[in-house]
């Protein structure tokens, strides 16, 4: 019999498909893993916006967590929104407590629009309990300038941070990885550049990855759940044995083709087409 890698993604449902959950599985699926899931919130969405969120209590997170590692222990783990304080410290005392690896933290903090997702104070418990345990997280630039908020960091301790440029952005993860220990993967698809991201961090030997993944601007407006595709495909890649840097090339890779694929559903920014490998008629 085959054995087959495995992903958990911990996450909000995102009952029109395009993002959380649903889009983590897909994206898992369709990049070779077997996809498993522990929900943090429902939420009540489509294209157009959230009118409801659900959240589940930390209790109930914590044995959806531990039924499946306890069965079937998962190669990487992928997280997503987590909007409080006692999720936060459920899912690192988990990681801790079953020895998870091949972490990978999606900080979903800020809209697009700029406006804060999560409160303050569990912005203060994702970066004390989780970000310390991730092996990668993938923070879009206005999460960067949020993460570095006081920060202590010298010249870039300023409630008005903004990165602006590549240069800034190289800063910025170098500093973030510092504060943090992990490595960072810093999105640039907030009109810094041509959706061309950054990875900083340490290899286990202690050599210093710096690198440029630099991607091309795709004219497609349906970029809905495209952090949390980005970061599934980079955990399914690290679950099958990638090193970091082949793993977010290869989501990169993923990422593009499913927004070339221009599909084109709802009324608002929708979604990507996930299953754009898929030619096979049944």
């Amino acid at each position: 019999m085959s054995v087959m890698k495995t992903a958990l993604t911990i996450a909000g449902s995102d009952s029109c498909g395009g993002a959380g959950i649903q889009a983590d599985i897909k994206t898992m699926t369709m990049n070779g893993v077997y996809a498993m899931s522990a929900v943090t919130a429902l939420t009540a969405q489509n294209t157009t916006g959230v009118t409801g969120i659900q959240e589940v209590s930390a209790e109930f997170l914590k044995k959806q967590i531990e039924a499946v590692v306890t069965d079937i222990f998962p190669d990487a783990v992928k997280t997503g929104m987590v909007a409080s304080t006692e999720l936060i410290k459920t899912i690192a005392a988990c990681i801790k407590r079953f020895s998870l690896k091949n972490i990978v933290v999606d900080p979903v903090m800020v809209a697009t629009s700029g406006a804060k997702l999560i409160s303050e104070e569990a912005i203060e418990s994702l970066k004390k309990e989780l970000l310390p345990l991730a092996t990668v997280i993938t923070p879009n630039i206005p999460e960067a300038e949020v993460l570095l908020e006081n920060s202590g960091l010298s010249e870039l301790d300023s409630k008005s941070l903004k990165i602006t440029s590549d240069f800034e952005m190289e800063e910025a993860a170098r500093k973030i990885h510092e504060k943090f220990g992990c490595s960072v993967l810093i999105k640039g698809g907030h009109n810094v550049n041509d959706a061309s991201d950054f990875l900083y961090g340490k290899k286990e030997n202690g050599q210093v990855v710096a690198k440029w993944f630099r991607g091309r601007r795709i004219a497609n407006p349906n970029t809905h759940g495209t952090g949390c595709t980005l970061s599934s495909a980079i955990a399914s890649n690290l679950a099958k044995g990638d090193s970091l840097e082949d793993a977010v090339s290869k989501a990169k890779e993923y990422i593009s083709g499913a927004l070339e694929a221009g599909l084109d559903l709802g009324k608002g920014s929708g979604p990507m087409m996930h299953n754009f490998v898929l030619t096979r008629k049944y």
